[in-house]
């Protein structure tokens, strides 16, 4: 079994030019139309059994429109189905909690948040309600952390520095840190946050980073906490697995990272 943590799709009627927008900003190319559909070809081409779809939400004014398209995904696909979808929050929406509530009883498995998409550092008074209600409620979240090739020219917003001070302040079991603890700053990553009790997934990892720095930090944090996860569309899933599998990773590693830990977090 293979489970794909990081993915992202959009509705049909803005895939289109959604896609082209992100690809002009980042000077990357997607490897599918940004719908379902094409990520559940890459899947196929790939053999991966499950993705989860994070939303990012960009305005607190969003709340309502994509959530409610999050899920009808989950109505449509699922589990079975091979697709569930997370829901998003802002860090500046009105009544938290409630909205937390909301997504809880929604059924929804987690949350999504984005620093640089949204605006805010992720020690912001905003993300601390957001993971503190996501721990009373056990939710998931995922952030995007490290350098976000979009905003080259600005802070980072989620850096592994304010990551552990978060990690520390707010003790949240089901925090995952997006693109190995935190992109492009891996090795920040190895001397802050490895050994934390944080979940590193490897999002736009695999055909940036450094075989030996990759093993290093796995090896650091201990392969329990670590998610496959490939971006999609900003990644091919076949490619960055063959990259994993060409580490030559006992397999007992490997069926943790793939999917086991995948499985405990998600209680699927």
């Amino acid at each position: 079994m293979i489970i794909d943590f990081h993915t992202h799709f959009f509705p049909l009627k803005i895939a289109k030019t959604t896609i082209e927008g992100l690809e002009k900003n980042s000077s990357g190319k997607a490897w599918t139309d940004g719908t379902i559909e094409g990520l559940k070809q890459n899947m196929l081409k790939a053999g991966v059994n499950l993705s989860i779809g994070l939303p990012v939400m960009t305005k607190p004014t969003q709340f309502d429109s994509l959530n409610r398209f999050a899920f009808t995904v989950n109505q449509e696909f699922g589990v079975e189905g091979g697709v569930i979808s997370f829901a998003g929050i802002h860090p500046l929406c009105e009544d938290i909690p409630s909205k937390m509530k909301f997504i809880k009883e929604s059924g929804f498995k987690g949350v999504k948040i984005h620093p640089d998409y949204q605006g805010c550092f992720i020690d912001h008074d905003g993300y601390i309600k957001i993971l503190n209600c996501a721990k009373d409620l056990d939710l998931i979240v995922v952030t995007h952390s490290g350098v976000d090739d979009g905003y080259k020219n600005q802070p980072v917003r989620c850096p592994p520095e304010l990551c552990a001070k978060v990690i520390d302040k707010v003790g949240h079991k089901k925090l995952v840190l997006g693109h190995y603890g935190a992109h492009k700053q891996w090795d920040k990553v190895l001397e802050i946050l490895c050994e934390k009790d944080v979940y590193f997934d490897t999002a736009f990892t695999f055909h940036e980073i450094d075989e030996r720095l990759f093993k290093d930090i796995l090896y650091r944090h201990g392969e329990d906490k670590i998610l496959f996860a490939t971006d999609c569309p900003w990644r091919d899933m076949k490619q960055d697995l063959d990259i994993l599998n060409g580490y030559k990773l006992d397999k007992t590693i490997m069926d943790k990272i793939l999917y086991m830990n995948a499985l405990k977090l998600l209680e699927i």
